[in-house]
């Protein structure tokens, strides 16, 4: 499953700080709906995603009826990303 959206990136502050972009609540239902069928475990859903011109590997956290995508440190540092930067994803569900 292929996935283009875009949206803000936010910061959580939770147990362990990180950075998000929440997929949309169309593509999150359309993920959900197959979800028994690529998670590992704990609802996680492994992805490949690009920001830009950086693709990298994360799995997907359900949140409040949605996922969100993960951005780690060196994705952010490669194109210069902050909270509330408006960024476009392309992703496919693995």
């Amino acid at each position: 499953m292929n996935i283009e959206f875009t949206g803000k990136v936010i910061f959580w502050r939770g147990p362990a700080p990180y950075f998000f972009v929440a997929v949309p609540e169309g593509p999150s239902r359309d993920i959900k709906s197959i979800s028994n069928l690529v998670t590992y475990g704990w609802g996680v859903i492994p992805v490949r995603a690009q920001i830009g011109g950086t693709e990298f590997e994360t799995s997907l956290f359900p949140k409040d009826g949605r996922y969100l995508l993960p951005l780690k440190v060196a994705v952010r540092k490669a194109e210069n990303l902050a909270e509330g930067d408006e960024v476009s994803v392309q992703m496919e569900v693995r």
